[in-house]
């Protein structure tokens, strides 16, 4: 039987908010423990809203503080960021994220 898939969205800003450095990004993959994160640049008045698809109920307010810590240590803004997850835990998200931002730019990026 196939799980119910469940969708929660978020909108945040960061407290020193830098607009998104790229066109277009696609990092990791959909596997067992781990997601992958799609991230465009989009004008949201210096927000950030995050899309997630998950198997996982419960977890929301884990969800939004693992995001805000993001967004708020790396200042990202104006962009629309989708998540596609399979049980990945708090800290592969948080790593999965920081990732995909260090693969713009080539560097680690406040990580």
């Amino acid at each position: 039987m196939a799980k119910q898939l469940h969708e929660l969205i978020f909108e945040l800003k960061a407290e020193k908010p830098r607009d998104f450095p790229a066109d277009f990004l696609h990092f990791g993959v959909v596997g067992s423990g781990d997601m992958e994160v799609i991230m465009e640049p989009r004008d949201l008045c210096g927000a950030v809203r995050v899309k997630i698809v998950t198997p996982v109920t419960g977890y929301a307010e884990v969800w939004r503080r693992v995001l805000e810590r993001f967004v708020n240590d790396t200042g990202v803004a104006n962009a629309v960021l989708e998540i596609n997850d399979n049980n990945a835990t708090p800290v592969v998200v948080s790593l999965r994220l920081r990732q995909a931002l260090s693969e713009i730019s080539g560097e680690d990026r406040d990580v």
